[in-house]
């Protein structure tokens, strides 16, 4: 087997890799409220996340080429600037995993995209319409995220929840949730999935030579089953911070936290904008506790968790100049 195939093949594969850690590092995205709320029990929630993730990730292919061609121009592409991206995302994915941080898969491999770019031809090379297009995402799905819930629910409270007895409420909204609960893993699967297919198909690019203007379909499957397999190991410790440690959730605020995120993320999906589900349920989750009062949201652990969005970007720049400039050196 040729050296730029078997680079090719263990590119692909920590492609996978990428996909099956942020599966289960963004399990919590999708599951964390409805765990919560005990709407579901752990194992139901998972095995239903990991389903729609798959289904969701079915659906199309517009983030996935926002990331192939609008970030690094493909015919800047190599084996090396695609791996040094991939590990660097990993990295980054591994470790808030394990402090527990719920930070944006999506923009550690983006950014991380990013420095390996910087590394291989300087900021030159780098399309600002792709970064524009990002960071347009990463400030505008947190600020909705925590603007909508507070919308839905004061229309749901004039509407609905004023006429209803509280144990109808509960009652009601159990069932309700478990339709949000798979709107969001579907929304979840829609956009995170597709940033997998989007950097094969780059990778695709650097071993052909040649500009790809389609997803293969071999990708689209292989990327949303790794993702699904990812999402159906579960991320407990991420689930704990969301589900737990924000604020105390009771069935209509899981409700209403996932069915706006999962609005937020369809649409972004549909535009072809790779937003952070992390991002977008975090900040739905603090909407809804704002809405019981200030008082009732954790803003310590809020504050741990935004600080973790902020260093994703700076610190996956680095992280992927350096593990290029490393590969390089090496000769990996």
């Amino acid at each position: 087997m040729e050296p730029a195939l078997i680079g090719l093949v263990v590119i692909i594969a920590l492609a996978l890799a990428f996909d099956f850690i942020n599966g289960f590092h963004d399990t919590a995205n999708a599951i964390a409220t409805s765990v919560a709320t005990k709407v579901l029990t752990p194992a139901q929630a998972i095995a239903m996340a990991a389903i729609l993730n798959v289904v969701g990730a079915l659906t199309g292919t517009a983030v996935a080429k926002t990331i192939a061609s609008d970030i690094v121009p493909q015919q800047y592409a190599t084996l090396e600037l695609v791996g040094a991206a991939i590990l660097s995302a990993i990295i980054w994915n591994l470790y808030t995993w394990w402090k527990g941080l719920p930070s944006s898969s999506s923009h550690a491999l983006i950014f991380s995209l990013v420095g390996a770019g910087v590394a291989a031809g300087g900021w030159g090379i780098i399309i600002p319409r792709g970064v524009e297009k990002t960071l347009t995402g990463l400030l505008t799905s947190p600020a909705l995220g925590f603007v909508v819930p507070i919308l839905l629910m004061g229309l749901l409270s004039w509407l609905v929840l004023r006429w209803m007895r509280p144990r109808t409420v509960t009652r009601t909204f159990r069932w309700a949730q478990i339709v949000s609960a798979a709107f969001m893993a579907f929304s979840h699967g829609g956009n995170d999935a597709q940033k997998t297919m989007g950097i094969m198909t780059f990778a695709l690019s650097a071993y052909a030579g040649a500009a790809y203007d389609h997803v293969p379909l071999w990708v689209i499957l292989s990327a949303a089953a790794a993702m699904g397999l990812g999402t159906s190991i579960g991320g407990w410790r991420i689930i704990k911070t969301m589900g737990f440690k924000v604020v105390d959730l009771k069935p209509v605020d899981g409700f209403v936290a996932e069915t706006s995120a999962a609005l937020i993320i369809h649409t972004a999906s549909t535009l072809g904008i790779p937003v952070s589900t992390t991002h977008t349920i975090s900040t739905s989750i603090m909407g809804v506790g704002t809405t019981k009062g200030f008082r009732k949201v954790k803003w310590q652990v809020a504050g741990r968790i935004v600080t973790a969005w902020f260093t994703t970007i700076p610190i996956c720049i680095a992280l992927g100049w350096v593990i290029h400039k490393i590969i390089l050196a090496t000769g990996v």
